[in-house]
């Protein structure tokens, strides 16, 4: 169980949250939601005393599993031991004893400290510590090949799965998880979901992933209006709970404020004549009236709306023959597809299949965008008729070029725009005042993403290659980008581990698996479904 009693947080005259009394309990999976900005990882850091706060006190247990969000803190350890590392307990004693088990000359109470490290080691599953960690490391896609590998020699993404793995060994009595499903692939949200699952301690996570909230946590406490709130249910569940309350408080609100306005216009009518005693009563009739002073929401919710100039021809792309291979591993070979005027197609496999290198392959010639011939091997690649393509790269370094504000770089896409209209695009992202004058050098992830979303608003193409367009949205923006995905006339290649886009929005699947892509003609549910009953 966490406690925390009269927590307060404000950065200058910006109020994160204030007098926060609540209780995290155990057997409880906890969401903490609120818009980027709200202050979730500041009480992250608060709950694993990382950060003290600026008023009241936080009771934790004292095994606490958190994610680590620092890639690079543990690049001379091996895999194995960085996941050992979450029983700091077990670690300290087993580094202790192999250093004393070292020395040719033991002492009378070397010997004794050895035997209380070997009890330590026992009551905290020490002869089993390698197993259990490679058996947690492997459910989130490590080979065991990697197992005795250095952190240094991973990749990020694979680096971020072992910190992962870290949080979640020796049973800690709560977890602490910030953005626990980033870089990991379908199949390891699966496993991640079904181990929270069956975790009965006290889990806190945040996450932007709507259907992981909704498949893992009994309560979300949601950070908003100043304070934390904490409902029952999944994140849904939260959405209709905070919008029914709301609408109540409106309401009654609205019809104490109509009270409050015939009572003064009976004040002001009477006040100097001989009713006297009934202004009086009125009087205190309005003040027992006030209505409940609301705080204001945090939420800013953007509005995306992709528009298209003018339509493809009714086969925008079609191939024969793609493929691509890094040396001697195929990534794809020989793969044929003919894609149509409105089919929005995801790309679905576990990491490094090659879903980025199919869409680099497929814009290689493509129109509006600098040829790269490298990124294809082999096969006929043919854009349609009055094709326009809107890119979305996962990796948008060095995309927005520095030297330029939000205004003028969006504005290069198309000269012919008013200011006003360049402001608005910008206000409907969430670009408000002057933030459309901030450099360009300036951007976090969640504003660089939502600039390039702009761009493609602006120019307006037919066709939108998006590679997991979510990373540092929140989860306001990524509902935003699922509805407009969803009425976009043009045609859609989709790259994202969100479940909710790949099932609300895709009606074709390209499956990669095993160096080969299926093509099925059907939603991403009927997929699953059928490869369920297989």
């Amino acid at each position: 169980m966490i406690s925390v009693s009269g927590v307060s947080m404000r950065f200058g005259s910006k109020v994160l949250f204030e007098d926060v009394t609540t209780t995290f309990s155990s057997g409880r999976r906890y969401g903490l939601t609120g818009p980027n900005g709200a202050g979730k990882s500041t009480f992250m850091k608060l709950l694993t005393g990382d950060q003290p706060p600026q008023r009241g006190s936080v009771t934790r247990p004292p095994k606490l599993g958190v994610l680590r969000q620092d890639q690079y803190a543990f690049d001379t350890f091996r895999v194995i031991d960085t996941a050992i590392m979450g029983n700091q307990r077990l670690w300290n004693a087993l580094q202790e004893r192999d250093l004393l088990y070292t020395r040719t000359d033991m002492s009378n109470e070397d010997g004794m400290r050895l035997g209380e490290l070997e009890g330590i080691v026992g009551e905290e599953d020490g002869y089993t510590a390698e197993s259990d960690a490679a058996v947690l490391v492997q459910g989130l896609d490590i080979p065991n090949a990697l197992h005795q590998k250095t952190m240094a020699e991973l990749q990020g993404g694979q680096k971020v799965r072992v910190l992962l793995a870290q949080a979640l060994f020796g049973h800690p009595a709560a977890l602490l998880l910030d953005e626990p499903t980033n870089h990991l692939d379908l199949d390891s949200i699966q496993w991640l979901e079904e181990f929270l699952n069956r975790y009965d301690g006290t889990l806190i996570v945040i996450s932007h992933d709507r259907h992981f909230l909704n498949n893992v946590c009994t309560h979300i406490a949601d950070i908003d209006y100043e304070t934390i709130i904490t409902y029952t249910g999944g994140y849904d569940d939260m959405v209709l709970a905070k919008t029914q309350a709301r609408a109540t408080i409106e309401a009654q609100n609205e019809q104490r404020e109509k009270k409050i306005a015939q009572l003064n216009d009976f004040i002001a009518r009477f006040s100097a004549g001989t009713r006297s005693s009934q202004v009086q009563s009125r009087r205190k009739e309005v003040e027992r009236l006030q209505t409940t002073e609301l705080a204001r929401s945090n939420i800013q919710r953007p509005y995306i709306r992709f528009k298209t100039k003018r339509p493809s021809g009714k086969v925008p792309l079609e191939f024969e023959g793609l493929s691509k291979a890094f040396g001697e591993q195929r990534v794809f070979s020989k793969f044929n597809a003919v894609v149509n005027r409105g089919d929005r197609i995801v790309l679905v496999g576990r990491n490094g299949v090659g879903k980025t290198t199919m869409l680099k392959a497929l814009l290689a010639d493509a129109p509006g965008l600098p040829a790269s011939p490298g990124d294809v091997d082999a096969g006929t690649l043919k854009w349609g008729h009055e094709v326009s393509i809107g890119y979305f790269p996962q990796d948008a370094t060095g995309v927005i070029e520095k030297g330029f504000t939000a205004v003028e770089w969006l504005h290069r896409f198309d000269p012919d725009a008013s200011r006003q209209e360049i402001h608005g695009l910008l206000g409907q992202m969430l670009f408000s005042g002057e933030e459309g004058h901030k450099p360009t050098e300036a951007l976090s992830g969640g504003e660089t993403a939502r600039l390039l979303f702009c761009r493609i608003m602006l120019e307006k193409p037919n066709v939108l290659l998006l590679d997991e367009p979510t990373n540092h949205l929140d989860l306001e923006s990524i509902n935003a980008l699922n509805v407009a995905l969803q009425k976009y006339e043009g045609t859609v290649l989709l790259v994202t581990h969100d479940q909710d886009l790949l099932e609300e929005v895709g009606t074709r699947v390209w499956l990669f698996e095993g160096g080969r892509v299926v093509d099925f003609k059907g939603s991403y549910e009927e997929l699953t479904s059928q490869t369920a009953n297989a």
